[in-house]
């Protein structure tokens, strides 16, 4: 389970799907367990009623149905679905309100969504999804990028309400983009980065803010990770097999 585990951590995003199938086929006792830590590229799915796109996750699920966080109905529909408590589902129109608003902010369009359930623990869980395809044919308002995507999952686990309420977020960024230009040939990079984080916080502000709060600085930190993970040794790789031409050593003529 260990090697099936670090070998779905060195996939590159877009190839994720058949192999864990492939896995799940090698390892049927541990299908359940490798479907259920494994992040796999979310898909999309349209909600008839509003008219609004919304993502697919193991957290909208239910048997071959997905919930819709907007009419909060199940496509297809499912007789005896799991639902949010109202309180909840008031906290989850919210949330994906605000959500949206960050998406833009920050993305400049692209999918989001948010889905919240209880507990065993009297308390509730959030997953925050964001889909950004930045293709030059999609999402993508600049044009730079042959293909792009990037997709963030986070995670929080909210525990029992007092003076302060503890929350541990799990956040994992998806991202893989090529370029197809005759300046710089083809180019591929992919890759996925997990993080985790715990904080206590005063719930004077709400749920909402809290969870706000270090969703955006857990992005910061995932961003600033890859930057220097991916695109600074793929840098550093590429000056040091062809180096600009301006720190080229030129030979005197001999």
């Amino acid at each position: 389970m260990e090697a099936a585990l670090g070998l779905m951590r060195r996939i590159p995003p877009k190839h994720s799907v058949t192999a864990l199938s492939a896995l799940v086929s090698l390892l049927p006792n541990h299908s359940s367990d490798l479907l259920s830590q494994v992040d796999q590229p979310l898909q999309v799915l349209c909600d008839s009623e509003s008219g609004k796109e919304f993502i697919l996750c193991e957290y909208n699920r239910d048997a071959d149905s997905y919930r819709s966080p907007w009419s909060n109905k199940y496509h297809p529909p499912l007789e005896d679905a799991l639902l949010p408590s109202d309180e909840l589902r008031k906290l989850e129109v919210e949330a994906n309100e605000v959500f949206a608003i960050y998406r833009d902010q920050y993305y400049e369009g692209g999918i989001s969504s948010v889905y919240l359930w209880e507990d065993n623990n009297e308390g509730f869980v959030a997953c925050f999804l964001i889909k950004k395809d930045g293709a030059r044919t999609a999402h993508g308002r600049r044009g730079y990028l042959q293909e792009g995507l990037w997709e963030a999952i986070h995670v929080i686990e909210v525990g029992p309400e007092d003076e302060t309420t503890r929350y541990c977020l799990t956040s994992t960024v998806m991202l893989s983009l090529t370029t197809d230009k005759e300046s710089s040939g083809t180019f591929n990079l992919s890759g996925s980065i997990r993080r985790q984080m715990t904080m206590d916080l005063p719930l004077a502000d709400g749920h909402l803010c809290n969870m706000g709060k270090m969703i955006e600085e857990m992005e910061g930190k995932l961003r600033n990770s890859l930057d220097q993970v991916y695109f600074g040794k793929t840098k550093e790789m590429v000056c040091t097999l062809r180096p600009p031409s301006e720190v080229v050593m030129r030979l005197p003529n001999s």
